[in-house]
């Protein structure tokens, strides 16, 4: 399924996404991520090896995302993972995605990337003015 253009971009942007899978035991588990769209796909990657094996016993995963500069503007999805990038196809993705957070290549030159396949996916713009007190 592609993405929907206004889910696309959200996670294109600068905004953090939210990872949740589970664990072993069932449990759901979430992360605050750095996300982005590479082909058409949403990908995130880690450095933790405890949930690079949760994803590979179990590729199913939720993923949400706030426009930073409008928080009532949000985006899901739901998938599998779909594919898994190591080394420097890896290291080329971190650096795109860190350069869009931070303005500066990843520093620590490790990590796996995770390419997720959408199953459903959609975003919402809330009819409100953020205007935090």
């Amino acid at each position: 399924m592609p993405l929907p253009e206004d889910v696309e971009a959200l996670f294109a942007g600068p905004n953090y996404a939210h990872l949740a899978l589970a664990l072993p035991s069932g449990a759901p588990h979430t992360s605050v991520i750095w996300a982005g769209v590479e082909d058409g796909a949403v990908v995130f990657f880690t450095t933790n090896e405890t949930r690079i094996r949760n994803l590979e016993r179990d590729p199913r995963v939720a993923l949400s995302v706030t426009d930073h500069e409008n928080p009532c503007r949000s985006a899901w999805m739901r998938g599998r993972v779909a594919d898994r990038i190591d080394g420097d196809e890896a290291l080329a993705i971190i650096d795109r995605l860190s350069q869009k957070y931070t303005g500066a290549d990843f520093p620590m030159r490790a990590g796996t990337v995770f390419v997720v396949e959408p199953e459903r996916a959609r975003a919402v713009d809330l009819p409100f003015e953020h205007r935090p007190a």
